[in-house]
């Protein structure tokens, strides 16, 4: 690494007209990720154009700043109201909520923001150092490659259970089920579509992801509305307790390492990346009866993993050329517009725009964490609103989010009709990340084992046999096992 440029392109970043644009892209970015509907890549999508004509510093500094904010920002909504702002928050919500009923969302949120800087900081720091040795190994993935890793996300479901693995079993199953609506991934046949256009690329994720949350949540509040309290949450300090980061630094460095490697594989997500660091928390917890009630590690590792993803899925964009998500992919498009190519050649020809943007992505997480810092306070304020006021404000918030995705009253109906189910699963105890996981994965395991098989000669073996694959589908058996005996050895 030359660190004389690296030096170089670093002060550049620091020039106040590229900080300025950082911190509007942040701010941007947490609002647009807190509100349920409008992801981190609507968010780059949207303000792309507003770029054109800005010197390059200061264009990508802006849309990575949206970037890394966006990602935080689903954390808000989803600890504060139930409801996660962006898919990569939906694993946030499993202690976030119960914190925030605990009366603890600035313990909750001052953990979140702090987590986040933390897997992104680590994210941009390993994306600046071992950007070229990582894609490496991000090519080495195949069909094979992804469906080891799909079967390892899904067994991550007896984690995240609760009390029942048989009622968590059950709602995984019917979440696989339900991905199975839409076109037939190999074929393009549509299946379970009932003739409807709207269901042949199967059910819209984020208008699902509302309905099961955010308007399930407003279900169950209606039922209670008379009987439940205003909460109030105390804020002593804006930055989390020394005892809390005690408590979770093993999970936050854990979670941004892995986050990190799973954003570096393309097709890979901030989603599954929030679920495994989450697992791997619980796994590894002296307390894992804590997880889902409140446990401030849980929502540690949720947010540094997948804050640590937006590093790693720059770097098969940089090196290679290839994004390793829907947000990369518009910044590669960003970046063809400035007249940067990215690929293996940037980093011969051009070594200082790659410094430019690992400095850009450094600069833009210390910036998340003071703008989230400071609007700690007023991100509380939500909840001390009365119940009558807040429930139908979430419920409008839900409608226009699932509205928002494709401008389809289709979408509005799925909401409400996912709603439904998660009222009920609700009020029978059933976990609902369950589903949401199938959801996720089944879809990629389904079309990845499908083409691997086709590549196979349909030999199952040859599949099972390739290395990556085979250590994947061990952490799954191993994943599996652990969770049982911990649940055996919390029920004795």
């Amino acid at each position: 690494m030359d660190f004389e440029l690296f030096s170089t392109a670093f002060l550049g970043v620091l020039e106040w007209n590229t900080l300025l644009m950082i911190f509007l892209g942040v701010t941007g970015g947490i609002i647009i990720g807190s509100l349920p509907g409008l992801t981190a890549t609507m968010g780059v999508a949207l303000l792309v154009p507003f770029t054109f004509g800005l010197p390059f510093n200061q264009s990508i500094g802006m849309l990575l700043g949206i970037f890394s904010g966006s990602i935080y920002g689903g954390s808000i909504s989803a600890i504060l109201i139930s409801t996660p702002g962006t898919p990569a928050a939906a694993a946030t919500l499993l202690d976030g909520y119960p914190l925030t009923k605990k009366g603890e969302a600035g313990r909750a949120l001052s953990m979140s923001v702090f987590a986040s800087f933390i897997g992104g900081f680590t994210g941009a720091l390993i994306m600046t150092f071992l950007s070229p040795q990582i894609s490496k190994f991000a090519l080495e993935f195949s069909a094979a490659e992804y469906f080891g890793l799909a079967i390892f996300g899904l067994s991550i479901i007896v984690s995240v259970s609760g009390k029942s693995i048989l009622k968590g079993v059950m709602v995984g199953f019917l979440g696989l089920l339900i991905s199975t609506i839409g076109m037939d991934p190999v074929t393009g046949y549509p299946r379970f579509t009932f003739g409807s256009m709207n269901l042949f690329e199967g059910p819209a994720f984020i208008p699902t992801l509302i309905g099961l949350f955010a308007i399930a949540e407003v279900f169950k509040g209606i039922e209670n509305l008379e009987s439940t309290k205003r909460t109030v949450s105390h804020i002593s300090s804006l930055l989390p307790s020394f005892a809390d980061i005690k408590k979770a630094w093993k999970d936050m460095a854990k979670s941004s390492v892995m986050g990190t490697f799973i954003g570096s594989i393309p097709g890979a997500g901030s989603d599954i990346a929030a679920f495994v660091g989450y697992s791997e928390a619980k796994r590894r917890s002296k307390h894992p009866e804590k997880f889902g009630k409140g446990a401030i590690e849980g929502v540690a590792a949720a947010e540094s993993a997948n804050n640590a993803c937006s590093g790693g899925a720059m770097i098969p964009m940089l090196s290679l050329g290839v994004p390793g998500d829907a947000v990369t992919a518009i910044l590669l498009g960003a970046f063809v517009i400035q007249g940067i190519q990215p690929g293996p050649m940037l980093y011969v020809e051009d070594l200082g725009t790659v410094y430019s943007v690992f400095s850009s992505m450094l600069v833009a997480n210390i910036a998340m964490l003071i703008v989230g810092l400071i609007g700690i306070r007023f991100f509380t304020k939500a909840i001390t609103v009365r119940k009558s006021i807040l429930l139908p404000t979430i419920f409008v918030l839900s409608i226009v989010g699932a509205y928002s995705m494709r401008n389809n009253m289709f979408d509005v109906w799925l909401a409400l009709s996912f709603g439904v189910i998660g009222y009920f699963l609700h009020r029978y105890r059933f976990p609902i990340s369950p589903i949401l996981l199938a959801l996720i994965l089944g879809p990629m395991a389904e079309a990845n084992l499908r083409r691997a098989l086709i590549i196979a000669d349909n030999s199952l073996i040859d599949i099972i046999s390739r290395p990556i694959t085979a250590i994947f589908l061990i952490l799954a058996v191993a994943s599996l096992i652990t969770s049982l005996l911990r649940q055996k050895r919390i029920k004795e």
